[in-house]
């Protein structure tokens, strides 16, 4: 079990999960251990890049991952799904994220599409910037990376982070770009090794404060 530093792995009933869901919509195989971690979506992720699975099976491993034990995530992401019965509005948002190498404005397009085109009710950017993280990241890429924004997050950033501070939902595509921006910045510290996501999780879990 591969972990970022600070990360624990997130308890998953995958039975639960499974039979609470629209058929076809469980990964097979994911969180069959009882837990999941950020490594097993990515797996989920990479069988979405090469169209072995839907879109609509990476969202639900990154709702049930972000969700984990809390009874009400499988209602929930249910709800969700049922907003987009076949799949295709899940595609269409993330159509522009298979690429090897992702320009910021396909990442910003996403964000956008999540908020507009292809909305979905009871998806905001605080679960929707979780399936963008999982199908955009690509580990060891330089420039811009896509990076899960949430309220925890969100509290925790520094006033060089932009506006995402003031708010703890409905953050505008912007605001997600200027934090975006800032974390690929503080990623060139030492204790980050140039990885995003390291900057994002140190904020989620207290281990790290940044200069305010």
């Amino acid at each position: 079990m591969t972990l970022l530093p600070g990360e624990t792995a997130i308890p998953v009933d995958a039975a639960r999960w499974h039979d609470a869901l629209p058929s076809g919509t469980w990964p097979d195989g994911f969180a069959c251990s009882g837990t999941a971690t950020r490594a097993d979506v990515f797996t989920v992720a990479d069988r979405w890049r090469c169209g072995c699975v839907p879109a609509v099976q990476l969202a639900t491993a990154a709702l049930a991952w972000g969700f984990g034990v809390r009874g009400y995530g499988r209602f929930r992401t249910g709800r969700v799904l049922a907003e987009d019965p076949a799949g295709a509005r899940l595609a269409g948002a993330l159509e522009h994220l298979r690429a090897e190498e992702i320009p910021p404005e396909a990442l910003v397009d996403a964000y956008v599409r999540f908020h507009t085109s292809h909305r979905l009710r009871g998806l905001g950017p605080a679960f929707f910037t979780k399936i963008l993280y999982f199908a955009g990241y690509r580990r060891g890429r330089s420039g811009l990376q896509p990076l899960i924004l949430d309220a925890v997050v969100a509290r925790r950033l520094p006033e060089d982070a932009g506006p995402a501070r003031k708010y703890t939902y409905g953050w505008t595509s912007s605001t997600w770009h200027t934090y975006l921006a800032w974390a690929e910045k503080e990623a060139a510290r030492p204790e980050f090794g140039g990885h995003p996501d390291h900057v994002e999780v140190s904020l989620f879990t207290g281990s790290w404060t940044a200069a305010v």
